[in-house]
């Protein structure tokens, strides 16, 4: 049976509690608790945090930038893409678990090196996409907040629900073995008309419960080159 696309209310639960605006501190739902924030390159901040409802595994991840949260994601320990939501404007996209023919596996990486995948997600209001592509160690790895984090590479096929081509993604992640879970490095999105655009967000720094800048809201890093640049929100954030 197909996973149901979730309904207005559980959009509004999916939002509720997150902070408007560019607030000093990132403050979480009702019950749940941050675990720690990146910084990262292109003025984005990001707020990794647990809630007590959510199933056993799953993490929620808010994004910001100078202007406040506009992306938060919804992951499992496989870092399987459950959710998403932007809340500037209200769009909401939940994975298709069974209709999904091949999910991705953090742990398949982890023990192989390589991780194929072909996903569907369901937007609210009917847009289906397909998502297939891979993930691949380099072998690379980079220190950054004492917190060891390895280079993959990409590539990533995106359709519509007739398997026409909307875009390609293409590029390099980090992923942590321990907070299991992927970042941003560098990457190159091109839609089907061609036109393409390049991102950076790789983290440049950690901080956990009592360091500074723990459930920081604002990003620090290069927001003054973005003053003057159209928001750095990339098509789809890494999850």
């Amino acid at each position: 049976m197909r996973a149901p696309v979730l309904c207005l209310a559980a959009v509004g639960a999916f939002l509720a509690g997150h902070p408007a605006g560019a607030a000093t501190a990132f403050v979480p739902p009702e019950g749940c608790q941050v675990d720690y924030t990146v910084q990262l390159r292109g003025c984005r901040v990001e707020n990794h945090y647990r809630c007590a409802a959510d199933p056993a595994g799953e993490r929620r991840i808010s994004i910001a930038d100078q202007t406040g949260e506009f992306f938060i994601s919804r992951i499992d320990d496989e870092t399987r893409w459950i959710g998403s939501a932007a809340p500037q404007d209200g769009t909401f996209t939940a994975l298709d678990l069974a209709g999904s023919a091949d999910n991705a596996s953090f742990t398949t990486l982890l023990a192989t090196g390589r991780d194929d995948y072909d996903f569907v997600t369901h937007a609210l209001g009917g847009e289906t996409r397909r998502y297939i592509g891979h993930d691949r160690l380099t072998g690379e790895s980079v220190t950054v907040s004492s917190q060891t984090l390895e280079r993959t590479e990409f590539s990533m096929r995106i359709e519509d629900e007739a398997g026409n081509l909307l875009a390609t993604r293409s590029g390099r992640q980090l992923i942590s073995r321990g907070l299991r879970v992927f970042f941003g490095d560098a990457e190159s999105f091109e839609s089907a008309d061609g036109t393409r655009s390049d991102d950076i967000s790789t983290p440049v720094s950690f901080a956990f419960p009592g360091q500074d800048g723990f459930s920081a809201a604002k990003p620090i890093f290069d927001c003054d080159m973005m003053m003057s640049l159209m928001s750095p929100n990339p098509h789809h954030p890494t999850l």
